[in-house]
């Protein structure tokens, strides 16, 4: 799927306003309202915008403690396996599979140590989890 760069100009637009208007879009693209929509409607039918979602800064919800785990898992435990169990803790703010020892690294934020150990305590217990390795985030040094 192939994007032209009106296409990727409104995909950008999008991600650094998901409430902008149509008209507002069109503005900086250079589009009428409808024309944006008409593509925005294509875009979504072809899977290139795949959703629409609030981003919530963690920190709102209390959340100041964040953390890096190293998830080791049991023979060939799937990604789908990884991701479903994982969409089940709404501390787990991001998770990918990784390249070396480990099967997947998560990004977790939680309220303090002590949560962050309960979270942690109930992504161990999951079956195929075998271990997990965490460190805690001190400080952002860049964030884009």
């Amino acid at each position: 799927m192939e994007l032209d760069d009106i296409d990727r100009r409104i995909v950008a637009a999008l991600r650094a306003d998901g409430r902008a208007t149509y008209q507002q879009i069109g503005a900086q693209v250079g589009l009428s309202a409808p024309a944006v929509k008409r593509r925005v409607d294509r875009l979504r039918a072809r899977g290139a915008i795949t959703g629409f979602t609030a981003l919530v800064d963690p920190a709102a919800l209390g959340w100041r403690t964040e953390a890096y785990v190293e998830l080791f898992c049991q023979g060939r435990t799937s990604p789908s396996t990884i991701a479903a169990a994982l969409a089940k803790y709404p501390e787990v703010v991001d998770a990918c599979t990784v390249s070396g020892e480990a099967d997947a690294l998560i990004h977790v934020m939680a309220e303090d140590v002590k949560h962050f150990e309960q979270v942690l305590e109930r992504i161990n217990a999951e079956r195929f989890v075998v271990r997990t390795k965490s460190v805690l985030v001190l400080s952002r040094l860049l964030h884009r």
